[in-house]
C-alpha cells in the first residue's frame, strides 16, 4: 500500500513536470531510495559487557549481524576471563547463516568453537543448527544444538524478558542452561544438564544505544560437572554482583 502510494505521488509530480506546471524535477537517484530503500543493514549488540567484583571476572556475550529482513549473517561470541587466575572460558565462538521462516523466527546453521586457555589449554570445534526468535510475552530466545567431529553433541539455550519500569529504566531477566548427551572432558562438559545461570539486570539507557547496568548473577553446576569442579577446590555454585554497560552500534 505505501508502495502504491509513492508510486501515485510520483506519478502525479512527473505529469506535472511534463507539463511544466510544476517547476521541481524529481531526482531520479531519490526516487530509486524511497521506491527500493537499501535491503541490507547490521548491527552490533553488546548484551553483556560486565565486571564481578567477587570473583574478580569479566564475562560477555557479544553478537553481531549484516544482511536483510530475510537472510542475515551472524556472529556470536560468550565467555568469562578471570583477573586473579589470567584464565577463562570461550563458550562460543560462532558464525552462523539465518533465514527468517515465521513473523520474529529465524532458523539458524553455522561452525564454532568452544575454548577453555589458561595454565592449561584445550578447545572443541562443532556445527551448529538452532533458532532464535521472539516467543509469546516478549521472551527472546535462542536454542541451538552442536555437534564436533567425534559426534558428540551439546545444547544451550539462552532467554530473556525486558520489563519496563519506564521508557529508560529497564529489569532484565536472564536464563541459561547447558547439556550434553556425552561426556567431553577436554573442554569439562559431562553427560547431562551441565550448568544453568540465572540473572536480573537493571539498566538505565542514557541513550537508547548505551546504558550502564548493576545486577546480580547466579550459576550452579550439576552432575559431574559440579564433582569436577568440587575436586580441584573451586565451588559448585557462585553467587556474585556484577556491574557493567550494554551498548549498540
Amino acid at each position: 500500500m505505501r508502495k502504491l502510494l509513492v508510486v501515485g505521488m510520483l506519478g502525479s509530480f512527473s505529469l506535472l513536470c511534463a507539463q511544466d506546471r510544476f517547476p521541481y524535477r524529481p531526482d531520479p537517484e531519490l526516487i530509486k531510495e524511497i521506491v527500493a530503500p537499501p535491503s541490507r543493514y547490521g548491527k552490533v549488540l553488546f548484551d553483556l559487557f560486565e565486571y564481578n567484583p567477587d570473583e574478580r571476572e569479566l564475562s560477555y556475550d557479544v553478537e553481531a549481524w549484516f544482511g536483510g529482513d530475510y537472510n542475515r549473517l551472524w556472529f556470536e561470541t560468550e565467555g568469562e576471563h578471570s583477573l586473579r587466575e589470567g584464565g577463562g572460558t570461550l563458550e562460543r565462538f560462532d558464525l552462523y547463516y539465518s533465514r527468517l521462516i515465521a513473523p520474529f523466527w529465524d532458523v539458524r546453521a553455522g561452525v564454532g568453537t568452544h575454548r577453555i586457555y589458561g595454565d592449561s589449554s584445550s578447545d572443541r570445534v562443532y556445527l551448529a543448527a538452532g533458532v532464535q526468535g521472539l516467543a509469546p510475552y516478549w521472551f527472546e530466545t535462542d536454542l541451538n544444538l552442536r555437534v564436533d567431529a567425534d559426534g558428540k553433541i551439546t545444547a544451550d539455550g539462552e532467554v530473556e524478558l525486558d520489563l519496563l519500569f519506564t521508557q529508560r529504566l529497564i529489569l532484565q531477566a536472564r536464563a541459561e542452561f547447558l547439556a550434553s548427551f556425552s561426556n567431553i572432558e577436554d573442554v569439562g562438559i559431562y553427560r547431562g544438564l551441565n550448568s544453568v545461570e540465572l540473572g536480573l539486570r537493571l539498566r538505565y539507557e542514557i541513550r537508547r544505544e548505551f546504558a550502564p547496568y548493576a545486577g546480580v548473577s547466579w550459576t550452579q553446576l550439576f552432575g559431574e560437572s559440579a564433582d569436577a569442579v568440587r575436586e580441584s577446590g573451586e565451588k559448585a555454585g557462585t553467587f556474585g554482583i556484577v556491574i557493567g554497560i550494554r551498548m549498540w552500534l
